[in-house]
């Protein structure tokens, strides 16, 4: 077994994943791109700001055909799939020049690694941008896509390439992995760069910066969820339908009644 840092840092996550081998064999399996990059840039943000919020993105590279967001988030936020959707727009809008020209040089996509979990649970889900007819069928417009990536929910369904990723990044939670398992070789770099005796005196008042706002986060989040199941309750909702938009226990949930 080896000792690592969490992979649910994102100074961890970013320390390993903006290496231009590992972000291209990752995006590779995840999309099917060769990328063609040289770097990978941290925490990019435009100049000046898409609309009314300074949008960062935590991993963001780009080559001639293809621009690619990589997003960590560990803290649960209510609003994850609208906040990446904006980030999404964001990378989408700057390109655009003028009114004159809507289409983008680059086509756009971003992967979100949900590395606490979702409501839904489920290890991959996708926005897919492209129009469809009535049956369904696309019609290859429009190549753009986010995928919502959470490795807590990966099991033997989960298909290949995929699954390796995802059980090495859920493997990493609790700093300690078996290398062993593992045969993709930019995984086994992966676990090298993290390993726990490398980690600098500056990534680990990081981590400890990242962990404390995270149980702030959690806190106003559980408070936040209590209000919304005894509002629910005050209104006359059972308790099923409670559980299932809270995700409260049924003991959570008998202890509010």
């Amino acid at each position: 077994m080896k000792k690592v840092a969490s992979l649910r840092y994102g100074v961890i996550f970013k320390k390993a994943f903006s290496q231009p081998n590992i972000f291209k064999a990752f995006v590779k399996d995840f999309l099917g791109i060769k990328l063609e990059i040289d770097t990978v840039e941290m925490e990019k943000s435009f100049e000046p700001p898409i609309g009314n919020v300074d949008t960062c993105f935590d991993l963001f590279a780009e080559d001639k055909e293809n621009r690619i967001i990589v997003d960590i988030q560990h803290v649960r936020y209510a609003d994850h799939y609208d906040r990446f959707l904006h980030y999404h727009c964001a990378a989408l809008l700057e390109q655009v020049a003028s009114s004159e020209d809507y289409r983008p040089c680059l086509k756009v996509f971003t992967i979100v690694i949900l590395t606490s979990g979702d409501r839904h649970k489920v290890d991959i889900a996708t926005i897919d941008f492209d129009p469809k007819d009535r049956q369904g069928n696309h019609l290859n417009e429009i190549s753009h896509k986010i995928l919502y990536v959470c490795p807590k929910y990966v099991t033997e369904n989960t298909p290949e390439p995929y699954r390796e990723w995802l059980l090495a990044i859920v493997d990493s939670l609790d700093e300690e992995v078996d290398e062993t398992d593992y045969q993709h070789p930019e995984i086994q770099q992966i676990f090298e760069l993290i390993a726990r005796d490398l980690v600098s005196p500056k990534e680990r008042a990081r981590m400890k910066d990242e962990y404390s706002l995270e149980q702030l986060q959690n806190d106003k989040s559980r408070k936040k969820t209590l209000e919304i199941a005894k509002n629910m309750l005050d209104d006359g909702l059972d308790s099923a339908t409670i559980m299932k938009y809270t995700g409260l226990s049924p003991d959570k949930l008998a202890a509010l009644k």
